[in-house]
């Protein structure tokens, strides 16, 4: 047994739809973007990650980006294939003969048995031996410190590229939850659609994240804001490129027909909570994962709505994989939090 484990190559991963990161002993050892790059005449993968970012809507005809994940599930098999093998690459060569391939891989609370079976596959394609699955919001609870096992409420909102995923938690198991397809993506999208109706401006996806990073805002008002951006696009009228400044209050204008969205669904679960559980959550308060949580504003905000306290959770964006990680060296401990599948 000491000689199997010592050749078990354990692996934890956030397979997010605008990020991945895979955890290996404890320690980050992959953070990057999901999406591939592909040649189309020879149908070979020509990057992974920030090298195909990098191309990302500056392609020509014999190449194409894709992005394997759409609304937190895989939506293109053979590209979520290629993507996660090459990221398990970047870690180093194994000698797959001798290596007993574990994994414990995150997915939406809200995800169907087909999507499941979906990310059960491709953990099969990168010959895993033993894969686990594991819901982004038990992940987050565990990542950031929380004991899920204990008799007591807490309420986690992760908010991700794809999905939103709000649950209460409570003696090992989610009590109420809700995943609902509005997050970092159809934020960027929001921007997008904002500098057209705004400044008759088009501009790429790449730069609409980079607007939401720089000046992103939940509110109108900020304590300390930050400093406007300048953002170049092609005019649609004229068709020539052209240069805007970009506030942050612009941003949180963009982004309000979104944020209400979560907001409802924020209030339905805490409509759905048991009174002793909404009792916890009044002492505890609201914890925040993701990279959404990162949006400026955003904690103060839903306190405003749900008149309770909101708290951003240290390392937001790591907070998911890091109780994926945990999970890994627990799965004895907490198979009661996963799904499993042997080969």
């Amino acid at each position: 047994m000491g000689l199997f484990s010592f050749f078990t190559q354990e692996l934890a991963i956030d397979l997010g739809t605008a990020n991945t990161l895979i955890i290996q002993d404890g320690k980050v050892v992959v953070e990057e973007p999901s999406i591939v790059a592909i040649n189309l005449l020879t149908k070979e993968v020509v990057a992974v990650g920030h090298k195909a970012m990098q191309m990302h809507e500056k392609t020509h005809q014999n190449l194409k980006t894709i992005r394997p994940l759409k609304d937190g599930v895989i939506a293109d098999f053979q590209a979520a294939e290629a993507m996660i093998q090459g990221l398990i690459n970047m870690i180093g060569e194994r000698k797959k003969f001798f290596t007993h391939l574990k994994i414990v891989i995150c997915i939406p609370s809200g995800i169907t048995e087909v999507e499941k079976r979906a990310v059960f596959d491709s953990a099969d394609h990168v010959d895993s031996k033993e894969t686990y699955l594991i819901y982004e919001p038990m992940a987050a609870a565990l990542g950031i410190g929380l004991d899920v096992e204990a008799p007591e409420g807490n309420m986690i909102i992760d908010i991700g590229g794809g999905t939103t995923e709000i649950a209460v938690i409570a003696l090992s198991g989610i009590v109420t939850d809700q995943s609902i397809r509005i997050a970092g993506d159809v934020f960027t999208s929001d921007i997008v659609d904002y500098m057209k109706k705004k400044y008759n401006l088009l501009v790429g996806e790449r730069t609409a994240e980079q607007i939401k990073i720089a000046v992103g805002s939940a509110i109108t008002e900020l304590p300390n804001p930050p400093e406007p951006i300048a953002i170049n696009g092609r005019d649609l009228i004229t068709g020539i490129p052209r240069q805007v400044e970009v506030k942050y209050s612009e941003v949180a204008v963009a982004l309000d027909d979104s944020l209400n969205k979560v907001e409802t669904a924020i209030l339905k679960v805490l409509e759905d909570v048991p009174p002793e559980l909404a009792s916890d959550i009044y002492k505890r308060g609201i914890y925040l994962t993701g990279g959404g949580a990162l949006l400026r504003g955003l904690d103060i905000r839903l306190s405003r709505k749900t008149k309770l306290d909101v708290r951003v959770a240290d390392d937001p964006l790591r907070a998911v994989v890091k109780g994926s990680g945990i999970a890994l060296k627990g799965t004895n401990r907490y198979t009661f939090l996963m799904d499993r599948k042997n080969l």
